[in-house]
């Protein structure tokens, strides 16, 4: 059965009001339809993966190239999917605005904006700027119907400026800016997240796991944490496997690094079985 993009946007809508859900990040249609028929609720695509998927490094993909894959993976499952659209692709707020309402126009239930800069000596804008960037980012979701959700990143202990306060004085303010749920990728410890969450309270906290972690969905529920996303781990989860067997067989002529491979009857009977893709 078929879903509208309305009724993927209220159902994502639903997962953050109803507790904590894990929200995966494919990197191409398979990934996806792979993920939706494991039973996942929602999506995320993950611009590292995809990067990495086109040959190139995080970072280094345009514009024009993420929304022409927002709009393939939207349209390769039923499910809610949530785009990592960085840091807006533009150096101000109205190129804010004007690319996030064309990403409005994927179809995507969510949107990440982020307030790194890019720049090794000046990671992290100035706040002023960057809620500028988020109050363009909500004038824009409004102005086009106002159901897509609203994601602020403080990126502070990606870019190595691990400061907790600060990363929770910018979540606030992203909060006020009109940021439906919070994120600080690279928040690892229970006391940290435990602050993170009770300051960004009432609005959901999304956690990045993409790590082996000792915490369980369970134990991070318990914490308060509303979403749960791994970023580019499952890509590199694959590139690993991917690498390892290739490496064998360069540097050592060996062929065991397939003894873990998923057997291709298996993928074959999932993909016969999976539902076709929207036209």
């Amino acid at each position: 059965m078929t879903t509208t993009t309305k009724e993927r946007r209220a159902n994502f809508r639903a997962l953050h009001a109803r507790g904590c859900f894990v929200l995966p990040n494919p990197w191409d249609v398979g990934t996806a339809r792979m993920l939706q028929g494991l039973g996942f609720k929602a999506l995320a695509t993950t611009s590292s993966g995809y990067a990495w998927s086109v040959g190139q490094p995080d970072g280094a993909t345009s514009r024009a190239m993420v929304l022409a894959h927002l709009r393939v993976i939207v349209a390769a499952t039923e499910l809610p999917v949530n785009a990592d659209f960085e840091s807006g692709f533009a150096s101000d707020p109205k190129g804010v605005a004007e690319s996030v309402r064309m990403a409005v126009e994927t179809g995507v239930a969510g949107i990440s904006i982020e307030d790194s800069t890019g720049d090794a000596n000046h990671p992290l804008r100035e706040v002023g700027d960057a809620v500028a960037r988020l109050r363009a980012a909500r004038a824009a979701i409004d102005e086009s119907g106002g159901d897509t959700l609203l994601i602020g990143r403080a990126e502070n202990f990606f870019v190595g400026r691990p400061d907790l306060d600060d990363t929770i004085t910018r979540l606030k303010a992203y909060a006020e800016a009109g940021a439906d749920c919070l994120y600080a990728p690279g928040v690892r410890t229970r006391d940290q997240i435990a602050a993170v969450v009770a300051a960004v309270a009432p609005k959901p906290f999304n956690l990045l796991i993409g790590w082996a972690s000792e915490f369980t969905l369970q134990d991070v529920a318990a914490m308060g944490v509303r979403r749960v996303s791994v970023g580019g781990a499952l890509a590199r989860a694959a590139w690993g496997g991917f690498l390892r067997a290739a490496r064998g067989i360069a540097e050592n002529g060996r062929f065991d690094g397939f003894a873990d491979a998923t057997s291709g009857n298996e993928l074959n009977t999932f993909f016969q079985k999976a539902p076709t893709l929207r036209r």
